[in-house]
């Protein structure tokens, strides 16, 4: 049975942007109307290639459209939002949901006010790896996040932590579930004012750590995750989709043996071949396009008017943690708590 399409169109027309028109000019059940954007001449050269209307405001005369993908600079985000859902008209806001948490949560009660459906887009929430972990069920009480890259010079009027830590952050909450409780980071500028580098420690309620370290000053891009409860170990590059898990009811033949024997013993196989005594599985992972699918569960919500998977609360939970590490970073000492140089105004590399 096919789809009813849904008429949607896409403001702004960046990078982020031109991947959502190409996507739902591709997807069945979608109907792209326009292509909108401040700059006239962009938001045409978009709307020709994909062969639909273009405007540089969202007005009635592009005629009846459900669901909104908005693609602005993050700055924009609240004043774009706003009054389409107080339309009525559901919105995917790429991440982050807004530069400040004010601003986050002004989204998200106005969702709640009007009713209206407000999906975020942390991408990396559909990234198929993500989905093995969290098929496996698995509460972790530590995490390991690292996402590094070459500097991309499309967001530095942003430190990493907004830019890029906000994926993992997005991540680690959603696989947690938990409230943070203390954080604990440092981060360098190179580049520009914001930071280029940077590290948090989070801790939560219940008692789980997570650390994240994202830097868009490498020479190479890596994405990888690392993470551990009381009955599982995992690892995982969820760029290249590739991960294992290690489960103690999969080995409770090797946690039996160990018991059964003293350190001494133990000694005397410590030539073995670990991996022939552990079992080590890969994680089953689909292959599957993360944005594709991201929006298609977009649309699948505002068809049958159901919560996001990647809510406007979780995005308001992100970007608080987003600031506190930003401000942890700004009140870092450099040189303890008796030393003159602070946060990013340490200047580490002056000689």
């Amino acid at each position: 049975m096919s789809l009813a399409e849904i008429p949607v169109a896409v403001i702004g027309c960046g990078h982020m942007g031109r991947h959502h028109v190409r996507k739902y000019r591709e997807m069945a059940g979608a109907r792209l109307v326009a292509v909108i954007d401040a700059d006239g001449e962009r938001a045409k050269k978009a709307a020709d290639e994909a062969g639909v209307r273009w405007a540089t405001s969202l007005t009635p005369e592009l005629g009846d459209i459900a669901a909104v993908s908005i693609a602005v600079p993050t700055v924009h985000h609240l004043k774009v939002a706003a009054p389409l859902i107080e339309r009525g008209i559901a919105v995917l806001i790429e991440k982050p949901l807004a530069p400040t948490s004010a601003d986050a949560e002004h989204i998200a009660h106005l969702s709640q006010k009007h009713n209206t459906i407000v999906q975020v887009g942390h991408t990396e929430r559909f990234n198929p790896a993500i989905r093995a972990i969290e098929r496996m069920g698995v509460a972790p009480k530590f995490v390991e996040t690292h996402r590094i890259s070459p500097f991309t010079f499309r967001s530095a009027d942003v430190g990493v932590v907004f830019d890029m830590m906000i994926h993992d952050i997005d991540v680690v909450l959603s696989l947690v579930r938990d409230q943070v409780t203390h954080v604990d980071a440092v981060g360098v500028n190179v580049l520009g004012p914001h930071e280029d580098i940077a590290n948090a420690r989070l801790r939560f309620a219940g008692g789980a750590v997570a650390t994240l370290t994202a830097s868009r000053l490498a020479l190479k891009t890596e994405r990888k995750l690392r993470a551990f409860s009381e009955t599982s170990y995992i690892s995982l590059d969820y760029q290249k989709k590739l991960g294992i898990a290690v489960t103690r009811d999969k080995n409770a033949d090797v946690i039996k043996f160990a018991r059964e024997r003293n350190i001494e013993d133990l000694s005397q196989i410590s030539a073995a071949d670990y991996v022939k005594l552990v079992k080590v599985e890969p994680l089953m992972i689909q292959d599957k396009d993360a944005l594709a699918d991201e929006l298609e569960t977009f649309l699948d919500c505002v068809r049958h008017r159901r919560r996001p998977p990647v809510s406007a609360e979780d995005g308001v939970a992100a970007v608080r943690v987003a600031e506190q590490i930003v401000d942890s970073i700004k009140q870092h000492r450099w040189d303890g708590a008796a030393g003159p140089r602070v946060g990013l105004d340490a200047d580490i590399f002056r000689i």
